[in-house]
């Protein structure tokens, strides 16, 4: 999908909170009344996870681990693992194991799988209808599910982008807001530059070309250019000269994503790949 290095699954200490805590929403007080009245405990369950439409999967490790915590005797096997393109009828997950444990981690798993595919399946439909405009990266926002930001930074990889900070702690991003307080880019700048660490960089959403203009004197590590049109980011682009790390950020779609890279900058960021993206439908089978 693209030259990066292969995806990496993330560290089971960061999933488990996430997945441990819509298990205990969803058992809530008494655990799961339906499969523990009907379902024998020593049913057994062989199925798959499968795909009912075309996407990139993503949330695997998540999906997965609903069911081992809670019967680790569940036999669990990734058969597409994130980052993979699917097709419908495809199984993304193998499951083999005790019924009661499989039926009631069903929902759980499914929807941190749909939704985190959705995810993916959004962000590579930007990445490949951007590649042949341009270099620009694909990258998201904290615009993310509360609680879910790691598993949807990591969804956003998965389906070829890349990620914009983590939290308000990764960097200095000096928006219209802070601007408007600070009294301007040149306040705002000499003040983030004398607050901060010298390894943290610093970025200035933009809305004009003077502001770019006085971002770069100043010496702004990166530059947001908000809303603009291609041809102003086409100017932008060849005002910078590579003095800063250009990104492109304001309603950006599928249908307008191939001009904006075509103006030749850095980054394309956008939140709709992380706070609106339809979800893709999967389902389990029984074998």
């Amino acid at each position: 999908m693209t030259d990066a290095l292969p995806l990496s699954p993330l560290p089971r200490l960061l999933v488990e909170p996430i997945v441990r805590a819509a298990l205990c929403e969803d058992l809530g007080r008494a655990g799961d009344l339906t499969t523990d009245s009907i379902v024998p405990a020593e049913a057994r369950f062989s199925g798959a996870i499968v795909a009912r439409q075309t996407g990139v999967v993503a949330g695997t490790d998540a999906a997965a681990l609903a069911f081992a915590l809670l019967d680790p005797a569940v036999s669990v096997s990734v058969a597409r693992p994130d980052g993979s393109a699917v097709a419908p009828g495809e199984a993304v997950i193998t499951l083999d194991g005790p019924a009661r444990a499989i039926l009631s981690a069903e929902r759980v798993a499914l929807n941190l799988l749909c939704r985190l595919s959705g995810i993916a399946t959004a962000t590579a439909s930007l990445v490949e209808a951007a590649r042949p405009h341009g270099r620009a990266r694909i990258v998201c926002t904290r615009k993310t599910t509360p609680g879910l930001r790691t598993l949807e930074k990591h969804a956003v990889r998965a389906g070829g982008g890349s990620n914009h900070r983590f939290g308000l702690d990764d960097a200095v991003l000096i928006k219209d807001n802070h601007l408007a307080v600070a009294g301007g880019v040149g306040p705002a700048i000499r003040r983030a530059r004398a607050g901060v660490g010298h390894l943290v960089r610093i970025e200035v959403e933009v809305d004009t070309l003077a502001q770019l203009e006085e971002a770069l004197a100043l010496g702004a590590d990166a530059v947001l250019l908000d809303n603009m049109t291609p041809d102003e980011l086409r100017r932008a682009v060849a005002m910078i000269d590579g003095r800063a790390i250009s990104e492109a950020s304001g309603r950006i779609t599928r249908d307008s994503v191939g001009a904006v890279a075509a103006s030749g900058v850095d980054l394309i960021s956008t939140g709709w790949i992380t706070h609106s993206a339809p979800i893709i439908d999967l389902g389990l089978d029984v074998a």
